[in-house]
């Protein structure tokens, strides 16, 4: 069944689509009578179908469902931006894996530099791309990605209430490797509140400096070790989202 996002806020009954979704219900190639799924980010989704076709689609909602596909910790993925279309993998993923929000930084190390009106374009375009991802995996909200900045500027940003009693068994990780401790997932999160934010940076390629990863540490970030491997920029991120996930039992 298609999965389409519309901004809403949506409520039962007929429904025109705006363009940009008309020209999605056509590459899907439905037909009056065709099953929908709609969400408009605001939690559930809405089941119905389509009662008029393109040019002026219409949908009939039905009747909504009440169900989350959320991890139970808001996680935060500050990511030193790879080079060309990895970043675009890697919303996509983080997506999927279920990040509540993906920080795109800039460190000394980075290749991808972005300010200004460039930086919203690009901003707006990983949104889009997250919105893909949502409407592919059935998470019912999207994920925020927040507009690239430098790395201390960012954790100047933080509040400290965010960092405050991080420790061995906080909620700021630091993917470095050949510097941090394993972390065992499961006891770790199982110590964790509900609906707890957790942060997880990680580097661009060739890692985050010495002077950052000491930077990062004093802000209150703990590292931790993801194998004897060294990963890639857009994968050491989404190793450390899965490691999270996988602790979630199924519903």
């Amino acid at each position: 069944m298609a999965r389409l996002h519309l901004p809403g806020p949506l409520s039962a009954g007929l429904l025109d689509l705006p363009r940009d979704i008309v020209r999605h219900v056509q590459a899907l190639r439905l037909r009056v009578g065709d099953d929908l799924t709609l969400f408009d980010g605001r939690g559930g989704e809405w089941q119905g179908h389509l009662v008029s076709p393109p040019p002026a689609a219409r949908v009939e909602l039905l009747r909504h469902v009440a169900v989350e596909r959320e991890l139970p910790w808001a996680v935060t993925l500050a990511v030193g931006m790879p080079a060309n279309e990895r970043m675009d993998w890697l919303v996509e993923k983080a997506t999927e894996l279920g990040a509540a929000q993906v920080q795109p930084l800039m460190t000394v190390r980075s290749v991808l530099r972005l300010d200004g009106e460039r930086a919203a374009r690009r901003a707006a375009h990983w949104q889009a791309v997250a919105q893909a991802a949502c409407e592919q995996c059935g998470r019912n909200r999207l994920p925020q990605i927040a507009m690239p900045t430098r790395l201390d500027t960012w954790l100047a940003s933080l509040p400290p209430a965010t960092l405050s009693g991080s420790g061995a068994a906080g909620r700021c990780m630091l993917a470095a490797p050949g510097e941090g401790q394993a972390l065992p997932f499961a006891a770790w999160a199982a110590g964790l509140a509900s609906s707890q934010n957790l942060l997880a940076l990680s580097g661009p390629e060739g890692g985050l400096s010495a002077d950052e990863i000491a930077l990062a540490q004093r802000a209150g970030f703990v590292a931790v070790s993801l194998g004897p491997r060294v990963l890639r920029a857009e994968t050491a991120p989404l190793a450390l989202l899965a490691a999270l996930a996988a602790q979630v039992p199924p519903h």
